[in-house]
């Protein structure tokens, strides 16, 4: 990356793709952000979970929830081709007129592939704890 804000613009890209991902509601789509050998500790969910066919059946029951995510605070460290985006950020979950808020505090590593794309090595998302 040629300077923070250049990272910081990828880090928002590659988060608002990973949001998108979910409003389509297909859980193939958003594992596919995920590398073969991702490690994912989902915020709503207490196990560990690695590659994109565990992602993917996590988010098969997630999306039910239909989530949508928003970045209240956050940190960008560059890690060669991957980077490090942390902070925290609140998710609507629920049906329409029964939405409610969930605080949590995310990390995300990100690294690029020899084909490149951008895809997800490390994901962690846990409740805010108050």
């Amino acid at each position: 990356m040629k300077n923070e804000n250049d990272l910081l613009e990828v880090a928002h890209s590659n988060f608002k793709m990973w949001n998108e991902a979910l409003q389509t509601k297909n859980p193939k789509r958003v594992a596919l952000l995920y590398s073969d050998d991702a490690s994912f500790l989902p915020t709503l969910n207490g196990e560990l979970k690695t590659g994109q066919e565990e992602a993917e059946g996590y988010f098969e029951h997630f999306l039910l929830k239909n989530p949508f995510g928003r970045i209240l605070k956050e940190r960008v460290q560059p890690l060669g081709d991957s980077y490090i985006h942390s902070g925290l950020y609140d998710f609507e979950v629920g049906k329409d007129g029964e939405r409610q808020t969930v605080k949590a505090r995310f990390t995300y590593v990100w690294q690029k592939e020899k084909d490149g794309n951008w895809r997800i090595i490390h994901h962690h998302s846990s409740v805010k704890p108050d």
